[in-house]
C-alpha cells in the first residue's frame, strides 16, 4: 500500500492507475491527511457489492430458528418493591 500527497498524484497519475491496475492501494493524501484510495476496478466491485448486500437484522435471525420460538407473558402478579 503506497501513501502519496495530492500533489505528487498529480504529477505520477498515470503510473498510480498502472500501479492501481496492478492490484496495489495507493492512498492519497491531502493536507497529510487520507482523503481517497485508488484501486483496481475488480477491489472497488468488491466493495461495491459488500456494501450493497442486504443484511438481516436481529429479529429476523431470531424468527428463522429452527423450531420456532413461542414467547408468552406471564400472567402472574408482580411483586411490591419498596423504593
Amino acid at each position: 500500500m503506497s501513501i502519496v500527497s495530492m500533489t505528487d498524484a498529480k504529477a505520477k497519475f498515470a503510473a498510480l492507475v498502472d500501479e492501481a491496475a496492478s492490484g496495489e492501494f495507493i492512498t492519497i493524501t491531502r493536507h497529510g491527511k487520507p482523503a481517497a484510495v485508488l484501486v483496481s476496478v475488480e477491489a472497488a466491485d468488491a466493495a461495491r457489492k459488500a456494501m450493497t448486500k442486504p443484511q438481516a437484522n436481529f429479529g429476523e435471525f431470531l424468527m428463522s430458528a429452527p423450531g420456532g420460538i413461542e414467547l408468552g407473558r406471564d400472567p402472574s402478579v408482580m411483586r411490591d418493591v419498596d423504593l
